[in-house]
């Protein structure tokens, strides 16, 4: 498939990489942006082009109504990836971003589309685990704020910052709403290896509930764990994508020999 050259909002941060034989779609966690991923691609093989996707009421897409459904969310964003499955492709999401992929890659199986080879599933519990705490989307601003805190995932900069926090806000509430209301429909398990990543530290993703993801795949799973909380993602990076280029690059390898 041809790309015409109108830049798309949802890819907006991603780097061509004509010479790539595998591209990697990033989606973010709860007020999170593409920019979580910006410097991917430079701890990467060369061959991978990193896709992180921008979601709208962030970002360069600040202006535009966040989602507060799975659903919906699900359902325009695969819309907007579909001209790019012509190359072989891996998910990777982290908490919300996990729920997002494994989405997506049940719809695109429904629709017969090309699946990713492999999903890694980092910061979240199975889907079929359901909800562990009471949600927070709806909660009087000084609990939410309070809430946040625990997570660790907003600098304490940004939480002290009233007017920013003004902005923000209704976009964190929107992305904790997609997150919280998740309806999981019971499906035949996806057949394509999955990786779990979680936190050593994480009190809301148990190590339990992230074996659960084994029941999604008839195909292989791994389960690993990093030092850090629920925002291992960040303070664990190095580690985390040192295990990722393994993985990857064993996925590049069936590729040569397909």
């Amino acid at each position: 498939m041809t790309h015409n050259n109108t830049p798309n909002p949802w890819f907006a941060f991603v780097k061509p990489n004509y010479a790539a034989n595998l591209r990697l779609f990033c989606f973010p966690y709860a007020g999170g942006s593409a920019m979580t991923y910006r410097t991917w691609a430079d701890f990467l093989p060369k061959n991978i082009e990193v896709f992180p996707v921008e979601l709208p009421g962030r970002g360069a897409r600040m202006r535009e109504v966040s989602y507060k459904n799975m659903t919906s969310l699900v359902h325009d964003l695969s819309l907007a990836m579909q001209p790019y499955l012509e190359k072989p492709y891996v998910f990777f999401g982290h908490s919300m971003g996990a729920l997002i992929g494994f989405e997506i890659a049940r719809l695109f199986r429904k629709q017969q589309l090309p699946c990713p080879l492999h999903l890694f599933a980092s910061g979240h519990v199975a889907p079929q685990v359901g909800y562990t705490h009471n949600p927070i989307y709806d909660l009087p601003e000084s609990e939410f704020l309070q809430e946040l805190r625990k997570l660790e995932g907003t600098p304490e900069a940004v939480l002290n910052n009233a007017e920013l926090m003004q902005l923000l806000t209704p976009m964190l509430r929107a992305d904790f709403e997609v997150n919280e209301t998740y309806n999981y429909v019971s499906e035949p398990p996806l057949d394509i290896p999955i990786s779990a990543y979680g936190g050593l530290n994480d009190t809301d993703v148990s190590r339990e509930h992230l074996e659960a993801w084994q029941e999604q795949t008839s195909s292989h799973f791994r389960l690993q764990m990093f030092a850090g909380g629920h925002f291992f993602l960040q303070n664990s990076q190095p580690i985390l994508l040192e295990s990722l280029v393994q993985e990857l690059k064993k996925i590049l390898t069936t590729l040569l020999y397909r």
